[in-house]
């Protein structure tokens, strides 16, 4: 394998306890981030996005949304260091109205030389938020992708029931009718397969349903996120049973939630997670007192990158899970005000950057 000057492709040197001696490893940085409201300063007439105009509510004007473009573009060339130099090769990202501002982030200076590839579907969401994944294209190649809707219901037992009584014509069509209106529309999981340098990968990247009425009473649509999740995992696991699987989001909900810990069925530590299993290396920092998102001066940990149980095995000579982190730089933190601590997000007196902080993990292959 060769290395070449002015390519973006490192090596780390780190001592394997195991063999007590020193290797050679190449490394990707794989990342999510929530870049929280995302929006350009149109009107899109088929979404709820008055607020981010310039005259709406946040007085979103084209010097604001060029600021936040560039706040955006400083935190993502910096994730993953100093272990990786090199800017994530694969990241996912929610609350992202379209694809052009996608096309304008990538363009930033500080992203421009990556050379990021952008795939992205419109979601049914009523806020017109999506998630999206950005890859440089030297080294992951897409080879499909595509949006799954996660369809979940208010109200579905009634509906169902009322099904069974009548069977015609005229009450099915009533039935339909109904469905549609209690029908909860959020965000579809994008599943994207490609190869990472050679090595076939799958990411699903998601944002769940938010936690609007509350915790518990929403916390069905999680649930059915996660399950959901686990469908397309086992699919993807019938395949290929070595199939390498990447789920990432804001999954709004934490490590230890039934989304999460039953539907999808994460393992906080490696030996637990069984063969066809996942792991969640972020499940140990919340324990930890680490998180990614504060409300009410409480930490939690929405973001979240869950891996199949096929990237822990200790199998180097491939591409391998080595560690994860949440990218909490000081300049990403609210140093004044009531919500001093907080990730530094948007207010009407400065252009932040997030409500979350984004989270990675880092690959490495030995090098020989």
């Amino acid at each position: 394998m060769q290395i070449f000057r002015f390519q973006f492709y490192f090596i780390i040197l780190f001592s394997l306890s195991l063999h007590a001696q020193s290797k050679k490893y190449a490394i990707h940085t794989v990342a999510f981030y929530n870049f929280e409201n995302l929006f350009d300063t149109n009107d899109d007439v088929n979404t709820n996005d008055d607020e981010w105009t310039p005259t709406g509510a946040q007085q979103w004007t084209e010097e604001k949304y060029h600021q936040k473009l560039k706040n955006l573009s400083s935190v993502i060339s910096e994730i993953g260091r100093p272990e990786n130099p090199n800017a994530p090769t694969i990241i996912g990202g929610s609350e992202i109205e379209n694809r052009g501002v996608l096309e304008d982030l990538i363009k930033e200076p500080k992203l421009a030389n990556y050379d990021y590839g952008i795939i992205h579907f419109d979601s049914p969401d009523k806020r017109g938020i999506d998630v999206a994944l950005l890859y440089q294209k030297k080294y992951f190649k897409p080879t499909s992708f595509s949006n799954i809707p996660l369809l979940i219901y208010k109200n579905k037992t009634k509906i169902k029931e009322e099904k069974k009584e009548e069977a015609d014509d005229e009450l099915e069509d009533k039935i339909e009718t109904t469905i549609d209106k209690n029908r909860v529309f959020t965000r579809d999981q994008l599943l994207i397969t490609g190869f990472l340098e050679g090595e076939e990968i799958s990411i699903i990247v998601n944002h769940w349903p938010s936690r609007s009425g509350g915790e518990k009473a929403s916390s069905q649509f999680r649930e059915a996120a996660g399950r959901l999740n686990r469908k397309i995992i086992d699919s993807l696991q019938q395949i290929n049973p070595n199939a390498k699987v990447f789920t990432m989001g804001d999954l709004n909900d934490g490590p230890y939630n039934k989304s999460v810990k039953v539907a999808l069925g994460a393992k906080a530590k490696k030996a637990e997670v069984p063969e066809f299993g996942t792991f969640n290396p972020f499940e140990e920092m919340m324990n930890k007192g680490m998180g990614t998102i504060a409300f009410r001066d409480s930490w939690d940990i929405f973001d979240q990158i869950i891996i199949t149980e096929s990237l822990i095995k200790p199998n180097f000579s491939t591409f391998m899970f080595w560690k994860a982190g949440i990218f909490n730089r000081s300049y990403l933190v609210q140093t004044s005000g009531q919500y001093k601590g907080y990730p530094l997000r948007h207010s009407q007196n400065e252009v932040g950057f997030s409500d979350h902080f984004p989270v990675y993990i880092y690959l490495i292959k030995e090098m020989k």
